[in-house]
């Protein structure tokens, strides 16, 4: 019989041992080894049936422990240090404080957060970069407020059939029983937000809190009385209903999201955000519900749109269109059709998301379009990516170059204490010195060989044990009262090579490439010489039936006797399993279909733990592979095919497997320690942990997008928003008369007959300008290689400046128009050898621009 509900009954701690409750309360336990080490003590077996969750711990553990536990002095005592530590960990100032000129505080949005598997409200990558942005910023003192949904039933949990087929349950989660509190009234009643919708309806919402280290995580929950029923499933799951649930979802994120931090800052005191930081676009609306405040306070909806720009940074994770929440622009004008947002005309809403650009889809509302519409500042997640996305939303800013659309990268990176095994971590702080892995010196010789394979050694062993338990209970899930088979005891071997692949399951990360060649990976993984065994996991979407047929396919080839021990599938991968997974691999493969890989960071958390990456040269790590790191996989762009793609890495991969990778983990000295691996080992510790790291992933943001995006809104929101005014009014002129705009025509001289490096080119451009001044454009040399076609690489720019008439001739002291026209120059030291090619190309010119493209106006001579 199942339960028709149910919820947590929490043990009462006596007064000695109130210091749990408060540690348990701080989800900075997930990555704080001195604190999951406490509770684990309480009570190890229990610690491991709760899944390492103290608040489940608590509920589990038996009044004669708590009993005996509150009369152990010493037990006390390391418990209210621990509580000491974490206060002073929350109030201290830290790196952020130390920074000049960067934002007070600053609003981090997004529709997922892995933080904990106590609190599974993550699918994917997405969910935990976000959970890893949010405890690295914590641990950098950044005054982050986090805003997401809660999900009553998550993601989903996986199981396989015995036939090999995905299947999808969706446990009620409850949220008494984790680490949340309600975000409460003065009266001390749930506080609500509420949204209106057609027909008269209403969705309100609840706010629960999440203390994240030092960073609050407020969730938005309408599975509550006042909502009717079909509005109380608004939030069931995560990425789960069609096109009107998920929009919902994501008008509930985004302009809920935004009163919600209204309440939380009204009832708590706590500082409205200065910068807003949109994490893909699920959560683009919240700069609508900000314009409709501002519109509110006597602003035009222009004039309110650049007051929101100039504060929010919106981050791009999808290398491709189809990636893209994009909804029936029927559907959009239907919501905004209401009271929703008051103040603020459809049309302009629907002009946000409109794909009115070559190649676009006018009848559709694209979200990434309206992410990128209102942030003056964007990025991709690594620099390949930003590439991509450059080349992908180009259509926003015609006639300007790729290079020119202004999405930057901020390559993602990983909280190393959350995912760093402790193993390691009790290495560097007795060998080296330091618990912070990312800043030891592996190639210390404080550290011998020996006792890094040890380690190593001991993590796989770590892993190999849970796998077989994992095995054995899907076994007993598919087969319920049969005896489980005796060969999952010696399912792997803890000293054979150890490959590991676990992601999500989209077909373009190609989950069964390495299934191209059957008898050639049979004969690799049953190799007597050099075995090698290979663990995988991964969820495919619930509606993606492609997905699943891989994984079909995988677990069937699984099943084979002959390498049922050497290649395995591990059901419902979540952050539990991944954190003994990374570091139990030797080797971590990548092989996505280039370049639709945004950053994958999997790879990043083995590295973490002294694995070595073999991947295809995609997300991060074209920027980080240097042949001892790792092997790259050659990329086969140019085959016929994706047939004859996947069979020529497919043969790559085989071959390194076997020719490089085997051999350099075999290659034993007589103290049985690989010399050889373990130096890339040392090598990967040492170059990859630092650059690695959320910590420099955050940093990168603080220095290259919140403290700028906070500038910009503390200038246009300065007297009374005077500099935004003035902003959208100069907008509207310039795109009124920039039909005007033409490069009449230029000329050059200067240089001998024959260039060398080190002449200058004088350059003299003459402009009609229209109704627009001199002070409005920048009128610019753009010069750099010159290839084929006449096209411009690798290109710098050089403004030239308006001349004026005088006596001596023309020097450059101020503008002057003749016959309609204005006269610009300027110089260009040629500063290299080789092909050489330039142009000139106006465009508009303000302070407030954050980029020369921000308009997307631009005019070329020809």
């Amino acid at each position: 019989m199942k339960a028709i509900r149910r919820f947590t009954v929490r043990t009462v701690l006596p007064e000695a041992l109130s210091a749990l409750d408060e540690l348990a309360g701080n989800l900075r336990w997930s990555w704080h080894e001195p604190t999951r080490e406490l509770f684990s003590f309480i009570d190890p077996e229990l610690w491991k049936a709760s899944h390492n969750d103290p608040v489940s711990l608590l509920g589990m553990v038996t009044p004669e422990r708590v009993e005996e536990l509150a009369g152990d002095a010493g037990f006390v005592e390391r418990a209210n240090g621990l509580r000491d530590a974490l206060r002073t960990y929350i109030s201290e100032p830290r790196w952020y404080q130390s920074q000049t000129d960067a934002p007070s505080s600053i609003a981090y949005f997004s529709p997922e957060f892995g933080i904990a598997a106590a609190l599974p409200q993550y699918s994917g990558g997405l969910g935990i970069l976000a959970g890893d942005h949010l405890k690295s910023a914590s641990d950098l003192g950044v005054p982050l407020l986090a805003v997401g949904l809660f999900y009553r039933s998550g993601y989903f949990k996986q199981a396989i059939s015995p036939d090999g087929w995905q299947q999808e349950t969706y446990p009620v989660l409850d949220p008494d029983g984790l680490p949340l509190s309600l975000l409460r009234g003065a009266d001390g009643a749930p506080a609500q937000i509420a949204l209106a919708l057609p027909g008269g309806r209403t969705l309100f919402a609840r706010v629960w809190q999440a203390d994240v280290g030092r960073v609050k995580l407020l969730l938005l929950d309408t599975d509550i009385p006042e909502n009717e029923d079909a509005l109380r499933s608004v939030t069931d799951r995560l990425y789960g209903g069609g096109g009107e649930h998920r929009l919902l979802q994501e008008l509930l994120l985004g302009i809920g999201g935004v009163r919600a931090i209204k309440l939380h800052s009204e009832l708590t005191g706590a500082e409205f955000p200065q910068v807003f930081h949109t994490n893909e676009g699920h959560a683009g609306f919240l700069g609508l519900e900000r314009i409709s405040d501002l519109v509110a306070a006597g602003l035009t909806f222009a004039e309110a749109l650049e007051v929101v720009r100039a504060g929010t940074v919106f981050t791009t994770h999808t290398p491709v269109p189809a990636g893209i929440d994009r909804f029936e622009r029927s559907l959009v004008e239907t919501y905004f059709s209401t009271d929703l947002l008051p103040g603020v005309d459809v049309h302009d809403v629907l002009a946000l998301g409109t794909e009115d650009y070559s190649g676009g889809n006018p009848g559709v509302f694209n979200m990434a379009v309206m992410g990128l519409r209102l942030a003056q500042h964007a990025n991709g997640v690594s620099k390949l990516h930003g590439e991509v996305s450059r080349g992908m939303f180009s259509g926003l800013w015609p006639g300007f170059d790729q290079a020119d659309v202004p999405i930057a990268s901020v390559t993602n990176g990983v909280h190393a204490p959350t995912w760093t095994d402790p193993a390691l971590l009790h290495l560097a702080e007795q060998k080296l010195g330091t618990t912070d892995t990312t800043a030891a010196d592996w190639n210390s010789k404080a550290v011998s060989d020996e006792e890094l394979w040890q380690v190593k050694t001991g993590m796989r062993e770590q892993l190999v044990a849970d796998a077989r338990q994992r095995i054995r209970w899907a076994w007993q899930q598919q087969n319920p009262g049969s005896v489980v088979p005796t060969w999952i005891d010696d399912a792997l071997d803890p000293n054979v090579l150890t490959i590991g692949f676990a992601r999500r399951v989209p077909t373009y990360k190609r989950l069964t490439l390495m299934l191209h060649d059957q008898d050639r990976l049979r004969a690799i993984l049953t190799s007597r010489k050099r075995p090698v065994q290979l663990i995988i996991a991964g969820k495919s979407h619930p509606a993606d039936d492609e997905g699943k047929r891989l994984i079909q396919r995988l677990v069937t080839f699984a099943q084979d006797p002959e390498i049922r021990r050497r290649l395995v599938f591990l059901p419902n991968y979540d952050i539990e399993m991944a954190q003994l997974l990374y570091p139990g691999c030797d080797v971590w493969l990548n092989n996505p279909l280039r370049p639709l890989e945004a950053c994958g960071t999997s790879g990043m958390k083995a590295a973490l733990n002294g694995a070595l990456n073999l991947s295809i040269l995609d997300g991060w790590w074209p920027e980080y592979y240097d042949g001892e790191n790792g092997w790259a996989i050659p990329s086969s762009d140019a085959a016929g095919d994706a047939d004859e793609r996947d069979a020529l890495e497919a043969g790559a991969l085989y071959d390194l497997i076997e020719h490089q990778i085997a051999p350099r983990f075999y290659d034993r000295g007589k103290d049985g320690v690989p010399t050889r691996w373990v130096k890339s080992m040392r090598h990967t510790l040492a170059t990859l942990s630092p650059e690695l790291s959320a910590d420099r992933m955050v940093k990168e943001y603080v220095g290259k997008l919140y403290t700028p995006a906070g500038k910009a809104a503390g200038v246009i929101g300065a007297e009374d928003y005077a500099a935004g005014r003035e902003l959208a009014r100069w907008k509207d002129e310039v795109r009124k008369d920039w039909s005007g705009v033409q490069v009449l025509h230029v000329e050059s001289g200067g240089l001998a007959a024959v260039p060398r490096v080190g002449d200058e080119l004088h350059v003299r451009a003459r402009v009609q300008l229209g109704g627009l001044s001199a002070d409005d454009v920048a009128v610019e040399v753009v010069y750099g290689k010159s290839l084929e076609g006449d096209s411009l690489d690798d290109t710098t720019t050089v403004e030239l400046v308006p001349l004026v008439e005088d006596g001596d001739g023309k020097t450059p002291t101020g503008a002057i128009s003749i016959d309609g026209s204005t006269t610009f120059a300027g110089t260009v030291t040629l500063t290299r050898p080789g092909s050489f090619g330039y142009n000139v190309r106006v465009v508009p010119k303000s302070p407030y621009l954050a980029s020369p493209a921000e308009l997307g106006l631009i005019t070329v001579a020809h």
